[in-house]
């Protein structure tokens, strides 16, 4: 059984990490968002929440995810420059989403909060799988 466990670990590591450390990103979003809600509008709250949750998005990402080596200064600017160019892009679908469902298709606002939130993880996911953290020969 032991065996079995490690083999799943092994081929499916780097989705399971994902979840694990987007469940986390999802946390600090929401803490961050609701200790910055009593000071600020919502609006600037919510858009704090998303950078820092971003960067600790970059962090875990980086190091436990998908365990990219950076070896230059260089490097990291353009890894860093990436993932938060596309995570900027996967904020403005995320926005585009809800308006969509629930201001124009009068959906449910939570069921299109979920369906919103499948969309931008497995967005983020092929963002940073494909174009983000991929190997670098410099």
């Amino acid at each position: 059984m032991g065996q079995f466990i490690k083999q799943l670990w092994q081929r499916y590591q780097s989705v399971l990490s994902y979840l694990i450390f987007g469940g986390l990103t999802t946390l600090v979003n929401i803490i961050v968002f609701g200790i910055f809600n009593h000071f600020w509008p919502y609006w600037l709250a919510n858009t704090i929440a998303w950078f820092i949750s971003v960067l600790f998005a970059y962090i875990t990402n980086k190091l436990w995810v998908f365990d990219s080596k950076t070896p230059t200064f260089r490097t990291i600017l353009i890894e860093m420059t990436s993932f938060f160019g596309f995570r900027l892009l996967s904020f403005f679908i995320d926005e585009g989403i809800m308006i969509i469902g629930v201001s124009l298709l009068h959906g449910n606002d939570l069921i299109v909060k979920l369906i919103d939130q499948i969309i931008v993880v497995l967005l983020n996911w092929f963002f940073s799988k494909l174009f983000i953290f991929k190997d670098r020969d410099h």
